[in-house]
């Protein structure tokens, strides 16, 4: 089969179409055939290790101290599958499924395995395969943050920095679903896309700066790293918490102890990769109470310019790359 491997961090000229054997289930795992995928940060990060300044020695321990660990990137898909192991019943050969390998990646081939019983889910048919391989990732960030972590209530005022982005897209959704009053801040060229799904309130990062204008949040998002908590902690109200999804290192050490002096939470942290949580995202986008923002579809043959364009750090939501034929009862891509 056909996979993008890498054997060295750097730009996406580092990634290499290569012809590597297609896996075989074990008895608890099903092969699948990959219709789709994405380039999420989780990949980018993975094949150029760029970390957080002082965190660098962090990064090759989790991805590889020599070069990477996992050669094959991608970190979830929508897909067909194609054969089952002995001991799987929950599934067969012909299931479209969703799939979250996540830290585990993989998903940039032809086909991947997954045991049965791990992050995978069975497509919603009113989900076509582009923007179910588009949920995982981002909405499960999202949701964790949001509500197991956030603990966000109904009525509560909530500002996400980076909210045209795929975690910062799936914030808004969800937090705007779930009663809030939603502010996005980013640029103004995405301003009419965040209002679209759901947010009140649109701030430009490039003329405002949403911590001297004097309005407080009982929470405040940051999923791109760009409000450390210096700034932030004029933003949230007292008693209130500031997010961090992407931050700074000296926050992520001692942030929690900076905010608790001030009679205010910080919190941060690594996202669940949970089966829970996936479950509960794809049920919110079969219902429609969640779509993926989908900027730009590759195809396979274009993986390194898909990786290319997440490097621009201006995507809008998710970068998408197709493997197969969208199926008829599939619905059209995202706007």
């Amino acid at each position: 089969m056909l996979a993008y491997t890498y054997s060295q961090y750097g730009s996406p000229d580092v990634l290499e179409e290569t012809e590597i054997p297609t896996p075989t289930p074990k008895a608890n795992e099903m092969l699948i055939k990959v219709h789709a995928t994405t380039v999420s940060a989780g990949d980018w990060r993975a094949r150029s290790l760029m970390m957080p300044t002082g965190l660098g020695w962090m990064g090759r321990l989790v991805f590889g101290v020599f070069g990477p660990r996992k050669p094959v990137l991608g970190t979830e898909l929508s897909g067909v599958i194609e054969a089952v192991g002995d001991d799987v019943t929950t599934y067969q050969p012909g299931d479209a499924v969703i799939g979250f390998p996540g830290a585990n990646f993989g998903a940039h081939a032809e086909y991947i395995t997954m045991p049965a019983d791990g992050k995978i889910l069975h497509k919603p048919e009113t989900l076509s395969f582009e923007d179910a391989a588009a949920i995982p990732f981002g909405a499960t960030t999202a949701y964790d943050f949001l509500i197991n972590k956030g603990q966000l209530r109904p009525g509560e005022r909530v500002l996400i920095n980076g909210a045209s982005g795929s975690t910062g897209s799936a914030c808004v959704q969800l937090a705007k679903h779930f009663g809030a009053d939603v502010t996005g801040v980013c640029s103004a060229e995405n301003a009419d896309l965040v209002r679209s799904i759901g947010a009140d309130r649109v701030i430009d990062y490039q003329t405002q700066d949403f911590t001297k204008e004097g309005i407080q949040y009982d929470m405040v998002i940051d999923t791109v790293g760009t409000a450390p908590w210096a700034r932030t902690r004029h933003a949230v109200r007292s008693g209130g918490r500031m997010v961090m999804i992407a931050g700074c290192t000296s926050d992520m050490l001692f942030g929690a102890l900076k905010a608790r002096l001030r009679g205010k939470r910080l919190i941060g942290g690594v996202a669940s990769e949970g089966k829970d949580v996936l479950h509960k995202v794809v049920e919110l986008a079969a219902s429609g109470a969640f779509r993926p923002v989908i900027d730009r579809c590759f195809d396979f043959s274009q993986m390194a310019a898909a990786h290319r364009h997440v490097d621009t750090g201006h995507k809008k939501g998710n970068v998408v790359v197709t493997l197969q034929k969208t199926l008829p009862h599939s619905l059209p891509i995202s706007a």
